[in-house]
């Protein structure tokens, strides 16, 4: 990992860039693949799942035995931790659920708001090398609290045409019938447009790599919601002496682990603790399975040391972290302070891993610095907000000149008209 030691603020920008990558040329395949799936459908997405995933599908959907077939092959241990894991995430997200607002703002004046679902998502799954079962918990689990109409699921099958269990296990967990062998590029795809097989849908959510993350930003052109602007994972954790450096070094790791493109930050007021970490990084990264993208993750990672709680605040807020993890004895202080972050992890017994599968917050946040403008995904994500309004006789006697004099000021006279008209006919009425 690179070192800093009380870097200089104008320098914060080059220190805390993202690892970057070129998305011209990742662009034209993702348009060129989504212009043939928009044309042919279900013979375009068999092509390239033949072509990327090397298997040939004549049935792109998940057959009712495949489900059950899955269940029995989920260990027992597994569908048990499955199985809390999803009701601590209900029980958080059904925390999430508001009333409909209402309120007299005027005499006569009556404005309320209430939320609807969004009737069509999608969810996008990953599978490969960490089939992310746990991210059906974080997508299904608010999508149906919200009371989404269809949810449909898409994952990349393995060179056998199956899908993983777990992925299966899980998505009927979370009562998701339609669950379509698709991945990558033409998954999106397939759910931008609709297929013979896929519907389409009005939002998509899930992680992916690169190509998929550039699908969903394209998906965006063709009138389809995304649940956000996505990145390669990352974490940064703030800790002085108070913290564990065992822990510490496990947490960078965890996070490292996700691919050779996340990148992990460690923000320290103490030296000596950025040196025990460095040396917990090199004892436990050589017993991880997956040492080789640990290894490159942590090529685009940094130990900064900073002089006071106050810096590290303003450098941590400047980043934007997904994954904020606060191992220090004044936690309260960053607890007050932070204002850019996807989710926060306090106190030496609170790893980031908690929040990814079974505490009850959800894990699909903003990366890339988008956590200054966005939030991770909840329930709210899976609704909209329609506003409502009724304006008796009176309400109209009191507000109406308001409104003539302000569509006055701009111009707009068919505006003032649809009032005026309205007011003289309450004149004749007196």
């Amino acid at each position: 990992m690179k070192k800093f030691f009380n870097p200089d603020k104008k320098d914060w920008p080059d220190i805390l860039q993202r690892p970057t990558q070129t998305l011209e040329d990742i662009e034209l395949t993702v348009m060129k693949i989504f212009k043939e799936v928009q044309a042919d459908g279900d013979k375009v997405l068999q092509k390239y799942t033949r072509e990327f995933d090397g298997v040939e599908l004549s049935n792109l959907l998940a057959s009712p035995g495949e489900f059950m077939e899955a269940e029995a092959m989920v260990p027992g241990k597994l569908r048990k931790a499955i199985n809390i894991a999803k009701s601590n995430i209900e029980k958080f997200h059904k925390a999430q659920v508001t009333t409909k607002i209402e309120l007299e703002t005027t005499p006569g004046v009556f404005c309320w708001q209430e939320k609807r679902p969004i009737q069509k998502v999608g969810l996008y799954i990953p599978g490969g090398t960490a089939p992310l079962f746990s991210t059906i918990l974080m997508l299904a689990i608010p999508a149906q609290l919200a009371g989404c109409s269809e949810l449909i699921l898409c994952s990349p099958p393995d060179r056998n045409g199956k899908i993983n269990p777990a992925i299966l296990y899980t998505a009927k967990l979370c009562g998701i019938t339609k669950l379509f062998k698709v991945g990558g590029i033409q998954a999106i795809a397939g759910m931008t447009f609709g297929t013979e097989s896929i519907p389409k849908v009005y939002k998509i959510f899930g992680p992916g790599n690169q190509f998929v993350t550039v699908a969903k930003q394209i998906a965006t052109k063709f009138g389809v919601a995304i649940d956000m602007p996505a990145g390669p994972s990352e974490l940064l954790v703030v800790a002085d002496d108070s913290a564990n450096a065992g822990f510490v070094a496990s947490d960078l790791l965890s996070q490292a682990e996700h691919g050779t493109d996340s990148q992990v930050i460690l923000v320290s007021t103490s030296k000596q603790l950025l040196g025990k970490v460095e040396e917990e990084l090199q004892n436990q990264i050589i017993s991880l399975p997956r040492v080789t993208i640990a290894k490159q993750a942590i090529e685009n990672s940094k130990l900064i040391f900073v002089e006071n709680d106050e810096i590290a605040i303003d450098l941590i807020n400047e980043y934007g972290p997904e994954h904020f993890i606060v191992c220090c004895s004044d936690e309260e202080y960053y607890i007050r302070n932070v204002v850019n972050a996807g989710s926060v992890f306090l106190g030496n017994y609170t790893p980031e891993s908690a929040g990814d599968y079974a505490s009850g917050t959800n894990h699909t946040l903003p990366t890339n610095g988008y956590a200054k403008q966005y939030s991770g995904v909840n329930l709210d994500s899976f609704t909209k907000s329609i506003t409502f309004q009724r304006i008796s006789e009176s309400g109209m006697r009191n507000i109406g000149n308001t409104i003539e004099v302000m569509a006055e000021a701009e111009g707009l006279q068919a505006h003032k008209n649809a009032v005026s008209l309205r007011l003289q006919s309450l004149k004749k009425k007196q």
